[in-house]
């Protein structure tokens, strides 16, 4: 992904650009800006004449045009002023990076920046045009896909507009949010005989190198020698080796806590002996969303080093049918001793996830914990497709989440969680079941993963519905990596 130049400035002066960009509205409402550029009049005149209309989302490119101070004026539709919203806002800067990434500029200066929503402000805007700007490049590019070019660009510099000169930390985080979300997307997106666990583990290594962050790989003896009965019996099922992987970044004091992310690593899942339909079954590669979302947040982490001390732990491996896999009655004993009856073998997640949980906790002896995974298909039918779940044992960890996630527009919905679903994870035989029936799926999945965090501070986050899309426009989104760094940075003010 071609790497773009960003910066902010307090005055108009075009001399240094071939481009500029400017939002115009519906009904000939203006902006200040647009006087200032001597637009004014001809932007009422097109509008008035409806030669643009300015609808949302609507672009028009003009060349060498004699009311233009640049070689090319980019006028992007942001419809009616009083129905500005934060969906319709991104929408025409979607409209507008598309645009300029199809055209020859090369020295932009964005005065879309000069408007935002009511509920926002201008750093807001800044965030997400330059987060669209660098993540509007991500092409998948892999080797499996044969000869393929991916997406380029002329742009080489953006200029935004801005009231306030120091918003060089607003374009960092986003424009780092931007690749962490990429390497987010191509690990989800790779093929699952390419994204083995030891693929994972060979990511981070690499990372490691990149930045100077620690990391350990733990190999299936080590575990089983440890105690880790759930994760290894999702394991057995197959011959790919699976890992525990672990990294450290130290950007705090010493003696401070870390915050910890724990994120689920299965990359593919059959359903095991519950063996899954084979409709769509090839997007159970996705199943590693959570694991790729800690190391895509590691890339941002990498490339801002925040004042905070962050680890992350991802537990790796197949879920597989074969004659050693788990069955279902099956019984396993946790690394925090718990057992568990395995009543269906593709609820694996929570399997893997617990002695993950534990061994992060008993390891790095974390401030919080943060799981992302994608758990649930019964998160799909309860929020769909555009927001994740969230759930918690400390509600000012989930509401400063939950912050982070409407900030930067990568948001959580709360589920609750409450003794009275425990019941539902009864086991005649073991300390508990691995699923709890159909009722409330989602929560009961988290309900069994807080019997491995009652003593810290945890949040868990169901991405299930939220990290990839199918259809037509297949393919993982990046999701949750923006909110994560939201949160971590903003953890360490």
């Amino acid at each position: 992904m071609q790497e773009i130049q960003f910066n902010a400035t307090q005055t108009l002066t075009t001399d240094a650009y071939d481009t500029l960009v400017v939002p115009v509205f519906a009904k000939g409402d203006q902006i200040s800006q647009l006087h200032t550029l001597g637009l004014d009049t001809a932007v009422a005149r097109w509008v008035e004449q409806n030669d643009f209309e300015a609808g949302n989302g609507q672009t028009l490119l003009l060349l060498d045009h004699a009311a233009s101070p640049c070689q090319r004026l980019l006028l992007v539709g942001c419809g009616d002023s009083a129905k500005l919203t934060e969906k319709t806002y991104r929408q025409a800067i979607k409209a507008a990076t598309n645009a300029l990434h199809q055209s020859g500029a090369h020295n932009v200066l964005s005065v879309l920046t000069s408007i935002w929503p009511e509920s926002r402000d201008q750093a807001w805007s800044l965030y997400q045009n330059t987060l669209f700007l660098q993540h509007g490049l991500y092409d998948y590019q892999h080797p499996s896909r044969g000869d393929f070019t991916p997406k380029q660009t002329r742009v080489q510099s953006v200029t935004f507009f801005s009231h306030e000169a120091e918003q060089d930390d607003v374009l960092k985080q986003a424009q780092a949010s931007a690749y962490g979300m990429k390497m987010t997307q191509d690990l989800a997106n790779t093929p699952a005989n390419y994204c083995t666990p030891t693929h994972l583990a060979e990511t981070a290594q690499q990372l490691g190198k990149t930045y100077g962050f620690e990391v350990t790989i733990l190999e299936r003896e080590q575990m089983t020698e440890m105690g880790m009965g759930a994760f290894m019996a999702v394991a057995q099922g197959s011959q790919t080796p699976p890992k525990m992987i672990c990294l450290s970044y130290q950007g705090g004091d010493p003696d401070q806590p870390p915050i910890a992310l724990v994120g689920k690593g299965v990359t593919f899942d059959t359903g095991g002996i519950s063996l899954k339909p084979g409709q769509a079954m090839d997007e159970m590669k996705y199943d590693m969303g959570g694991a790729a979302a800690v190391l895509g947040t590691f890339e941002a982490i990498g490339r801002l080093q925040p004042n905070q001390n962050i680890v992350g732990v991802i537990p790796s491996t197949e879920n597989m049918p074969s004659g050693s896999a788990i069955k279902p009655g099956d019984v396993v004993t946790s690394l925090s001793g718990q057992t568990i009856e395995i009543l269906n073998t593709d609820a694996e997640g929570r399997l893997i996830l617990c002695d993950a949980l534990t061994y992060a906790q008993q390891t790095f002896k974390p401030e919080k914990v943060i799981d992302m995974a994608t758990l649930t298909g019964a998160c799909i039918i309860a929020l769909g497709h555009e927001i994740s779940g969230i759930m918690g044992n400390d509600q000012a960890l989930v509401d400063a989440l939950l912050d982070a996630g409407r900030e930067t527009y990568d948001r959580f919905w709360q589920l609750p969680l409450a003794d009275e679903f425990d019941a539902q994870l009864k086991s005649n035989f073991a300390d508990m079941a691995n699923i709890g029936g159909r009722a409330a799926g989602t929560i009961t999945a988290g309900q069994f993963l807080a019997r491995y965090t009652r003593d810290t501070r945890w949040a868990h986050l169901d991405i299930a519905g939220t990290a990839w899309r199918s259809g037509e426009q297949k393919g993982a989104t990046g999701r949750p990596v923006a909110a994560l760094v939201q949160y971590l940075t903003h953890a360490s003010d």
